[in-house]
């Protein structure tokens, strides 16, 4: 009986044995893979597009004016006369005109 079991289940190699896999994995590069990719490069061609007077966040959250930029790095001014030097990898992000124009409405009396 045994020996009936092990021959019923040693069949061929079904196409579809292959398809699934592939599909699997094929779903997984365009969904995972390949977003985070495009992400990656976004970033990289930001912080290759900073410029002097830009307004930015860092990583960590501390906002400030770019004042002077090098290869790796870049001088950031978060106060009169105070002055921080950060890599180029932890810039976040611009800050908007949205976010500036917002702060520069006054508040109605």
């Amino acid at each position: 009986m045994l020996l009936t079991l092990l021959l019923q289940a040693a069949g061929g190699l079904d196409v579809t044995q292959l398809i699934i896999p592939i599909a699997i994995g094929l779903v997984f590069y365009f969904f995972m893979v390949r977003p985070q990719q495009k992400r990656t490069a976004d970033a990289k061609a930001f912080r290759q597009s900073l410029a002097k007077g830009s307004r930015i966040v860092t990583i960590g959250g501390l906002h400030g004016l770019v004042v002077d930029l090098t290869e790796d790095t870049v001088v950031v001014e978060v106060d009169r006369g105070v002055k921080l030097r950060f890599d180029r990898s932890a810039i976040a992000r611009e800050v908007g005109s949205k976010t500036t124009a917002a702060a520069e409405v006054p508040a109605a009396s």
